[in-house]
């Protein structure tokens, strides 16, 4: 199975982000933020950035202004670590999937102990 250059480009973009976020970025909104997945435009010119947190579902808004107050900072230093023509745009996204994921585990665990 042959991967896309964007594929390949998109999990160094989302290792780099991981680190960034875990090493350099000092808002403590963004402690527990962790990259779920980046996809990359076949041009390479815009990277969406998929991300959940570990916190309240009401703090989601205060994590996504810390993002985009960060973002000029996080690109400047993915500039640094991945050497491309040109460095995408990036746009956050919240990921659900972290939220329903528990959600359901939930559901089964209190099926399990109805039993």
């Amino acid at each position: 199975m042959q991967y896309k250059r964007a594929d390949r480009v998109a999990d160094v973009i989302q290792r780099e982000l991981a680190d960034l976020l875990q090493r350099r970025i000092k808002d403590p909104r963004l402690h527990r933020v962790t990259v779920t997945g980046v996809e990359l435009s076949d041009d390479l010119r815009l990277a969406k950035v998929f991300y959940c947190f570990m916190g309240e579902s009401a703090e989601q808004e205060n994590v996504a202004r810390g993002l985009e107050r960060a973002r000029g900072f996080i690109r400047r230093e993915l500039g640094k670590r991945v050497y491309l023509k040109f460095l995408p745009e990036l746009e956050f996204r919240y990921d659900p999937s972290f939220e329903y994921g528990a959600k359901i585990e939930r559901i089964l665990k209190e099926l399990q102990t109805d039993d």
